[in-house]
């Protein structure tokens, strides 16, 4: 099955689409990695999503992404003696460490971290940001507040520190027994939330030793000033728009989102837009022009991959929002001023060897007009560098190694295939056009460009490039 965009499709599990028959309808519609959010799923339904889409993935012979998504550090209020209060502007709002239910003066805050990382000026956003205060006094024990949003706040609302720098992991004891779980089961991708430094996914990295890539969620203001050294120590990037828009000006989420993926772009890392792309489409249909622009903005961009959370999960139309969703981003490459768009964003290679392999095919294959760019790859890392590059014919990935095929679902471009190692390079060149030729990117006497690495096999040792003529039967050779 060829997708007909570069920009890939990840597409959330929840109650509206977790059995087999609707997780086949939403790959055939689009979906080329499905995400699993351990917030709302325990270890049994995860391990069954798990093994449905393994299903899926069998019957179809093409690599499915599945990607964990970790609940982080959820912070919140206590409980209140009658459920709620009304809080209004101007008064003083104190949260202390005192078990007591709550009332309209004072709530339990706990969490003794939080008391004691705020300083007198910080912002407390509650519930998504619907009520604001600012803290006057601070201390171990208790922080005193001046409401500045007013609002009702009623039991365990969640808790938001946009100025406040928190001394606590991006992982929890329920996120590490998830995160065990599905390594046993055997995801692709690991999606970190909340992360404020490298040393949150340098941390993970450590426990999953290698069993899966690590995506950092941006969503916190605290990881903006530090995203460089983030993205270093990632595999991919979310911009998690959502808690982003609670904790920093809703005017400022545009611009940072283009120098997000912008930045991963550059250091070769996949970029994903998330959140909010295509919510009407929850209770409706038809998404609104709107959000068809806002994800029509991410496709010019040269994102990676665009997600639907809600929409898939929960909506009453998942399948019309992935193929909405797909239709999307077919026209907007249709589009005579993407590839100029996305050419204009490309950066310059970096000065090793693969990169420079990478962006040489790129121009070779654009030069001559050529049909399919492929690439040997068996960690995934030669087509990593070759999407980098944003080429203008399609990127053919084959890899003998599943788990390298599953993790290039997230990457821009990549058509992916899992086939047995080429035996020396004449074998590869000549498996390269007949694959090529039977997925459909290639006709009898056209020429392809090969990039792989050698010696064969071992990866990260991008250094080689081929011309070949695919002949009748679709072998090529040189």
């Amino acid at each position: 099955m060829r997708r007909l965009r570069r920009i890939k499709i990840l597409a959330t599990l929840g109650p509206a689409s977790s059995d087999l028959a609707m997780i086949r309808r939403l790959f055939e519609a689009g979906a080329d990695i499905f995400r699993i959010n351990m917030s709302h799923t325990p270890h049994d339904k995860m391990r069954e999503l798990v093994a449905t889409i393994r299903n899926v993935e069998s019957s179809y012979g093409r690599p499915i992404g599945i990607l964990v998504d970790l609940q982080g550090p959820k912070l919140r209020l206590g409980a209140f003696a009658e459920g709620a209060v009304q809080l209004q502007n101007g008064q003083t709002f104190t949260l202390d460490s005192d078990k007591t239910p709550g009332d309209a003066t004072r709530v339990n805050l706990p969490h003794p971290e939080i008391l004691a990382a705020l300083r007198p000026g910080h912002a407390l956003l509650l519930d998504d940001g619907k009520v604001r205060l600012i803290a006057e006094e601070t201390s171990k024990e208790h922080a005193v507040t001046r409401v500045v949003v007013g609002g009702k706040m009623s039991d365990r609302k969640g808790v938001s520190l946009p100025d406040t720098d928190l001394p606590v992991s991006a992982m929890t004891s329920k996120d590490k027994a998830d995160l065990e779980a599905a390594l046993v089961t055997g995801v692709d991708w690991i999606a970190l939330s909340f992360v404020q430094r490298a040393d949150d996914v340098i941390e993970a990295k450590k426990m999953i030793r290698g069993r899966a890539a690590v995506m950092a969620k941006i969503e916190k203001p605290q990881a903006i000033d530090r995203l460089a050294d983030i993205i270093e120590a990632s595999d991919a990037l979310m911009v998690a728009r959502g808690d982003l828009g609670v904790e920093l000006p809703l005017e400022r989420v545009p611009s940072l989102q283009k120098q997000m993926t912008r930045m991963a772009r550059r250091a070769g890392k996949p970029v994903v837009i998330a959140t909010q792309m295509l919510e009407s489409m929850i209770q409706s249909p038809v998404p609104t022009r709107a959000e068809v622009s806002d994800v029509a903005t991410a496709v010019y961009e040269g994102a990676d991959a665009i997600m639907l959370s809600a929409e898939s999960a929960a909506g009453k139309f998942p399948v019309e929002a992935v193929s909405t969703m797909n239709r999307i981003g077919e026209e907007v490459e249709r589009d005579p001023t993407y590839r100029s768009v996305v050419a204009a964003q490309r950066p310059s290679p970096e000065s090793t060897a693969g990169d420079a392999i990478a962006d040489a095919a790129r121009q070779i294959a654009e030069t001559l007009d050529l049909p399919a760019l492929i690439c040997w790859t068996s960690s995934g890392s030669t087509a990593v560098r070759v999407a980098r590059e944003r080429p203008k014919p399609p990127i053919v990935a084959i890899t003998p190694n599943i788990t390298a095929g599953r993790r290039l679902a997230v990457v821009w471009g990549v058509h992916c295939v899992v086939a047995e190692d080429a035996r020396d390079q004449d074998d590869m060149v000549s498996r390269a056009g007949q694959i090529a030729f039977r997925d459909g990117f290639v006709r009898a006497g056209q020429r392809v460009i090969i990039v792989a690495g050698v010696p064969l096999g071992i990866p990260g040792t991008t250094n080689m490039v081929r011309i070949a003529s695919v002949g009748p039967e679709g072998d090529a050779n040189i």
